[in-house]
This record gives C-alpha cells, sequence and structure tokens, in this order.
C-alpha cells in the first residue's frame, strides 16, 4: 500500500464519522420541533410523487368544465394556475421555514 493511500482511506473514514454525527445531530434537532414543523420537514424531504396521476385528475377536470363551459378554452390555461398554485405554495413554506431560523429583533 503506498503511505498516500492510507492517508486517503484514513480521511475517507474521518468524514463518514464526521457525516454520521452531523446526520445525528440534525435528527435530534428534528425531534426537538413541533409536529406541525416535523410534518414540513417531511414534506420537503419526500415531495409528492404522486404528481402525474394529479395532474391527469386536473386535466379530466379541465375537460369536464370546458364542456360545460361549450367547449372554450380556459383563458388563462390550467397550466398557469397550476404553476401560480405551486409557486405559491413553495413561497409560503419557504417563508415559514426562513421565519423560523430567524431571530426575533
Amino acid at each position: 500500500m503506498i503511505k498516500g493511500d492510507a492517508s486517503f482511506i484514513n480521511l475517507t473514514r474521518e468524514i463518514r464519522v464526521v457525516n454520521t454525527q452531523l446526520v445525528e445531530s440534525i435528527v435530534q434537532l428534528i425531534k426537538t420541533l413541533s409536529p406541525e414543523e416535523q410534518a414540513l420537514v417531511e414534506a420537503k424531504l419526500h415531495p409528492q410523487e404522486d404528481w402525474l396521476g394529479e395532474y391527469e385528475k386536473l386535466l379530466q377536470l379541465q375537460i369536464k368544465i370546458s364542456q360545460r363551459l361549450n367547449n372554450q378554452r380556459f383563458k388563462p390555461s390550467i397550466e398557469y394556475h397550476l404553476h401560480a398554485g405551486r409557486d405559491e405554495r413553495m413561497a409560503q413554506q419557504d417563508e415559514f421555514v426562513a421565519s423560523c431560523f430567524t431571530k426575533d429583533k
């Protein structure tokens, strides 16, 4: 074994220990949060996985509404509303998370 290889292996082990300690600290921090805050962390870690199914449901709803409106198109489009709603939710979540970590003045 080359001397450089041994120091690289030792460095890799040290990084794993530091990462493990970091993860353990994060877990302890999350456990101190309120249930609502824990739910927000969970939502951020696992975004909605069935977005395609939800999108298809919304498109089917668009067809039904369009038929009810004599096939007139939405103005603005349904996609616009989907993106606007998503952007609004993300902004609210980001604002909430930021408020958790800012000091009161």
